[in-house]
């Protein structure tokens, strides 16, 4: 992967796309009854900051320093006396905040619960999509990017509801109800503070431009960080036996250093554009007291009006000071949700039919066919080319071959992990492209090269929660894998719990648990894709052993590099790049002299098994 797709995600956005936007609007139509309330809450909550201000104009100049000056509305409410009125005004202030702070509980709890409900719309969409999403995608997108897209990504999201768009607006409606008052209040005095404003929206744009690349820097500082400690994390023991440590950390270091030289300069702006806002916002206040003072002295403005543009001012400036950071929330948003929009709009290739078609079930079931496949994971380099294979129900065949012969190919196209671009793969007499997925799918038992096991408990490794799987079932899949011995000496049996992906197990044990987990689940057809490549040689003859009692009755496909494994079988199938050479029993093979004698020369002859034990469970 290339530097830039390696950092692909941190590329910043629009601060704004009305598409994208759209669609982010539909997340929030479930709960539009609650953004409404919210709503509602947050232009009441703006509507009232104006009322402390103009609650103090009317104190000072009523009842502190009496002033002629225009009646209010609420002159008829208030007292003449000034020791009630005073406690009248001071009883308004405070239901004011009262009411202030329910109504920005309101619509702070209202908007994060929205938020956080629609995202968890759009992560439970994200993981569905990813679940039908085809194996190739996987291939191509790493898991640490589409990790990003789930977690952080919809992060953003959420922070745009809940602090981004929600605290715009209600900025918005806080200065238009602030503006409106103050040019009522006195026009002249309220130019005289909105002089300040072209400085301010001056130093905020440099502020915004700049910040915006440290931004991006720290990002992608941090995705090299997670980058390189989940590299070496994982292969931490290759690290210390070829004594990279240093050179590890010396790496480690160079990247963490540009991280924080990213940061201190984030704080450097930061230190010098907040200082420089409250200093211009501090400027409009002392203009304030210089004009307005005048015109207290030629008593054309009263004190209280004066007290008033104080206060209106320190509330006008400060969501001016925030506006960068809510642009860069914005920003980011944008950006977010234009990569979780394109993993959504990704399509589903590996799709089930619309009217999905029943398998044709013999009596026993389990029949596989290639007509003519021919496969290629990019364009023309063909994997498979013109694969013909019939497997006949209850037969046991052995796919061998060198590595890139194509034998796993084969696998992922019964199972339609990909769908193949000539021919067709069939089974039970009916192309897979035309069965559901589903119980396509639950027909075969897979054990792969390298097993895998989830965080749990053994049993909920070998039943996978499946109703189908009974305790017996599973219990009998323990035995006949030759499992149950180890499994007694744990000191909670089944319900041991493992480690992440079974590290306090050996790979044997593991490999037996995924052998268990396959016959638990009674398949019609079982793959063995180098099921026994990984393990000791006792666990190997352990292994073997389960397997002849395991292919009993059922269609199964080795795949094995040792020959050993698979003598036994019906047939083996010699595949060289990406052709079938060579198909027939193993002493029938050998007799030939070709492809699969020249591998069997490269092993141990000594595991040869006699001519006449050929056949299959003797």
């Amino acid at each position: 992967m290339t530097q830039q797709d390696h950092h692909e995600e941190e590329v910043l956005g629009k601060a704004y796309d009305s598409r994208l936007m759209k669609r982010l609007l539909m997340y929030l139509m479930p709960y539009r009854f609650t953004v409404a309330l919210a709503a509602v809450a947050l232009v009441l909550y703006s509507s009232l900051q104006v009322v402390g201000p103009f609650l103090t104009k009317i104190a000072v100049d009523k009842y502190l320093v009496v002033t002629a000056r225009q009646p209010t509305f609420l002159d008829r409410f208030l007292s003449n006396d000034r020791i009630t009125g005073l406690t009248q005004i001071a009883t308004l202030y405070l239901l004011t905040l009262v009411i202030l702070f329910a109504l920005d509980y309101a619509q702070t709890y209202y908007m994060q619960m929205v938020g956080q409900r629609a995202m968890f719309d759009m992560r439970m969409q994200l993981f569905a999509h990813l679940h039908r999403l085809q194996i190739q995608f996987f291939d191509r997108n790493p898991v640490g990017r589409l990790v990003t897209r789930v977690t952080s990504d919809v992060d953003v999201l959420n922070e745009m509801f809940t602090s981004g768009v929600v605290a715009i607006f209600g900025d918005i409606f806080s200065l238009l109800f602030i503006l409106i008052v103050m040019l009522q209040m006195d026009a002249r005095l309220a130019l005289v503070t909105f002089s300040a404003l072209p400085l301010i929206f001056i130093a905020t744009n440099i502020f915004r431009k700049r910040v915006r690349g440290y931004y991006r820097r720290i990002r992608t500082a941090v995705a090299r960080i997670n980058a390189h400690l989940q590299e070496h994390l994982t292969g931490m023991s290759v690290v210390q036996l070829f004594n990279r440590e240093e050179k590890s950390f010396a790496d480690f270091e160079k990247i963490n250093r540009a991280h924080q030289q990213a940061f201190l300069e984030s704080v450097r702006a930061h230190s010098l554009y907040y200082p420089a806002i409250e200093v211009l916002s501090s400027s409009a206040i002392a203009l304030i007291i210089w004009y307005g003072g005048r015109k207290v002295l030629d008593d054309t403005v009263t004190i209280g009006v004066i007290v008033a543009f104080i206060q209106y001012a320190q509330r006008f400036f400060r969501p001016i000071q925030d506006l960068s950071d809510k642009y860069n929330i914005l920003q980011g948003a944008m950006a977010s949700s234009e990569r979780i929009f394109k993993l959504l709009d990704t399509p589903v290739e590996i799709a089930p039919p619309a009217q999905p078609a029943a398998p044709v079930l013999s009596a026993t079931g389990g029949r596989v066919e290639f007509r003519n496949v021919w496969f290629a994971y990019q364009d023309e380099n063909w994997i498979l080319k013109d694969i013909n294979l019939t497997i006949e129900p209850g037969e046991t065949i052995a796919l061998v071959g060198h590595t890139g012969a194509g034998k796993t190919t084969l696998i992922s196209l019964m199972l339609r992990f990909y769908d193949v671009q000539r021919g067709q793969v069939l089974v039970d007499g009916v192309d897979v492209r035309e069965q559901d997925l589903v119980s396509l799918r639950q027909r075969f038992g897979v054990v792969l090269q390298d097993p895998f096991l989830f965080s749990g408990t053994i049993e909920s490794n070998i039943r996978l929660d499946s109703s189908d799987v009974t305790p017996e079932a599973m219990e009998d899949a323990i035995e006949e894998v030759n499992l149950g011995e180890f499994i007694r000496s744990l000191p909670q049996g089944v319900q041991e719990e493992m480690r992440e992906r079974g590290s306090s197990l050996s790979v044997g044990q593991k490999q037996l648990i995924n052998f268990a987990r396959a016959l638990a689940h009674n398949p019609q057809m079982l793959i063995l894709d180098e099921a026994t490549s990984s393990v000791d040689t006792e666990t190997e003859f352990r292994v073997r052993d389960a397997l002849n009692r395991m292919v009993s009755g059922r269609t199964s496909i080795i795949i094995a590099h040792r020959l050993s494994t698979i003598q036994r079988a019906d047939r083996i199938v010699v595949m060289h790049k990406g052709r079938i050479r060579e198909v027939g029993p193993h002493q029938q093979l050998l007799a030939q002299r070709g492809i699969y004698w020249k591998l069997y020369q490269l092993q141990y002859k000594d595991q040869e098994i006699p001519a006449g034990d050929v056949a299959r469970g003797d």
